[in-house]
């Protein structure tokens, strides 16, 4: 009987995907909403004052605990455990520190095409980012705390005559947006803040990556999850058309507030529909 070697799913699916590919889907979760407090005032005028005070992760910066080498099971034709000869274990050693060293090429190449050339490994990475943040307009505060969180103040306010995504850094090719405001001909404004929603779609095939990639080289992703806990308000004069809060606009002095309460159990994105012209 033909022996079936049998890999951890893991690996399989690391082995069948191209650096492009797993770079391509990394990408969907580079940065997280850590604690955190956003607002939104959208006029009529077409005048929008966005602010994002709180925590952001990034989270290719995030430390996953290592984990020692550890040997696979050894089987027979019948797929019966039994014990490893001294042979296959150094070939599994021998193994698994060659995967270690492509996983490092693939990570170096992914950073290339995702990070602007930033190598999530050096330890002044993280003040890196945080120095090129700061010569952007609207980054009032940048400080990097460590582990891949940074304590930040952003606020921007300006005229709606082109589509505001939050955030963006200079020399990234591609980011995952917490925040998108999208023109229509009609007058009117779609808001999305896809990075508020669940850990579903983009941000958890991000995720799910991460851990795969972490697996295959012995890493432990259990202290990497990023758990969003925070507020995020819409305020405005304009006619909101659509809306998935929970409790619906309520009025205020200037116009109505939608609220949505951000944490791991939030059930959807925030989105939201308004005109501001006729």
């Amino acid at each position: 009987m033909k022996r079936i070697e049998r890999r951890p799913l893991g690996r399989r699916l690391l082995a069948g995907l191209g650096v492009t590919a797993l770079a391509l889907l990394a990408a969907a979760c580079i940065f997280a909403p850590g604690k955190f407090a956003s607002t939104l005032d959208l006029r009529k005028n077409r005048t929008f004052t966005f602010r994002y005070a709180g925590e952001i992760v990034m989270v290719p910066l995030k430390a996953s605990k290592p984990k020692p080498y550890e040997p696979e099971a050894c089987h027979d034709e019948d797929y019966d455990e039994r014990p490893c000869t001294d042979e296959e274990l150094a070939k599994q050693k021998t193994d698994w520190e060659a995967s270690n060293e492509r996983k490092k090429k693939s990570d170096a190449e992914a950073s290339q095409m995702l990070l602007g050339g930033l190598d999530p490994s050096d330890p002044k990475a993280g003040e890196q980012i945080a120095e090129k943040l700061r010569r952007q307009v609207g980054w009032n505060k940048v400080d990097y705390v460590g582990d891949g969180k940074f304590d930040v103040d952003f606020a921007m306010t300006g005229r709606l005559d082109h589509d505001f995504t939050f955030p963006t850094i200079e020399g990234f090719a591609m980011n995952n947006a917490f925040v998108q405001l999208s023109l229509r001909r009609d007058g009117s404004v779609r808001l999305d803040a896809p990075a508020f929603g669940p850990q579903g779609g983009a941000a958890g095939m991000g995720a799910m990556m991460s851990g795969l990639a972490a697996n295959d080289k012995g890493g432990d992703t259990s202290e990497s999850t990023v758990d969003a806990d925070g507020t995020f308000t819409l305020t405005t004069d304009g006619e909101i058309l659509a809306n998935n809060t929970d409790e619906g606009p309520v009025s205020v002095p200037n116009g109505k507030a939608m609220v949505w309460k951000i944490n791991p159990r939030t059930p959807a994105a925030p989105t939201a529909l308004v005109r501001l012209t006729p």
